[in-house]
């Protein structure tokens, strides 16, 4: 039986999103022996080299740091070798090859922003406020070829407030995600963590109960529709006003504060970071506004209206309603 000190950890990330975990692993005491993150990139208006948030942090705490441009690269992997890792932790990277993943003799786990199987994807907090989930989790996994299906390790539910943005459950999760990445840590370590795969959950063959998967999680159902997290894209932002409100109310709670849902307002592109809705029966037709030029900007949608309260006009910063009202000169 081993302590969490005696593994040999190489922990791959990227945003800030992963700093999180990466300090909870350090400040626990885990022996990291390796940090793999994005090269340097230009940027900002001086294009001068930016470094990811993970490595701002592997600097500050002194750690081993690889930023290897392409994951195949020879001397990368004899670098990674060198390393010696028990176990590889990935979060919120980029896709591994199977020669990295499946290099250290414990494999490496990933830490997923779902309660997987649902959810699997690039996009699994924005997926699940849009569909108007009230409940969503972290899962850690060991990685396999196709993408989120790894045998899960453990898992970790919270709930999902009615007002909350993509951009606070992501605030959450990443605290709640670091302390259950180290629990799994902690479990592999002394044996006490099991792996169990997804399939019978999907599938509802040989099922297994919620409380031997969960843990502590005995009130999430599996039998629901397999909801997928795939990539946003520009039309995913779009509003369509002829959806009732709660459905757009919800895609632009999942959407806040990146990439934000958007709407056109006299032939500029408008963003909305935060809206309220407003249930009374429209009298336009979906899609259309109304305002008093001084304290309210609403949309119809199908049944009700959608009230602005954050927003951004193209060429524009962002602003509460009553700010760009002040201002807005109309056609």
């Amino acid at each position: 039986m081993k302590k969490k000190e005696d593994l040999r950890i190489i922990f791959m990330g990227t945003p800030e999103f992963a700093v999180a975990s990466l300090d909870k692993l350090v400040m626990a005491g885990c022996n990291i022996v390796g940090v793999i993150t994005a090269p340097d990139k230009p940027g900002g208006r001086g294009m001068e080299l930016l470094q990811s948030d993970v490595k701002k942090y592997a600097v500050k705490k002194g750690l081993n740091i690889l930023q290897p441009e392409k994951l195949k690269n020879p001397e990368f992997l004899a670098q990674l070798k060198l390393l010696a890792a028990d176990i590889q932790i990935v979060v919120a990277f980029r896709m591994l090859p199977e020669l990295v993943w499946d290099m250290p003799p414990m494999g490496t786990i990933n830490l997923h922003g779902s309660l997987l199987p649902q959810y699997r994807g690039a996009a699994p907090i924005n997926w699940a406020i849009i569909n108007g989930e009230k409940q969503t989790g972290v899962t850690t996994f060991k990685l396999l070829h196709e993408i989120d299906t790894g045998n899960i390790l453990l898992q970790q539910a919270f709930e999902i407030g009615d007002e909350e943005t993509a951009g606070e459950v992501h605030d959450r999760m990443k605290v709640i995600g670091a302390c259950l990445l180290l629990k799994t840590i902690e479990g592999l370590a002394n044996g006490d963590v099991k792996e169990y795969t997804q399939e019978p959950i999907i599938d509802k063959l040989n099922p297994i109960t919620e409380q031997e998967i969960l843990k502590d999680i005995s009130d999430y159902t599996f039998d629901k529709a397999l909801q997928h997290a795939p990539k946003i894209f520009t039309s995913t932002c779009q509003i369509d006003w002829t959806k009732p409100v709660d459905e757009v109310y919800n895609l632009v709670r999942g959407l806040s504060p990146y990439p934000a849902a958007f709407t056109f307002l006299e032939g500029k592109k408008l963003k909305i970071f935060k809206a309220e809705k407003t249930y009374i029966t429209t009298t336009i037709a979906p899609g259309e506004f109304e305002t008093d030029k001084k304290n309210f900007l609403r949309f119809a949608c199908a049944d009700s209206y959608i009230s602005i309260k954050e927003m951004q006009l193209e060429g524009k910063k962002k602003m509460t309603v009553a700010d760009f009202l002040r201002g807005y000169r109309w056609l």
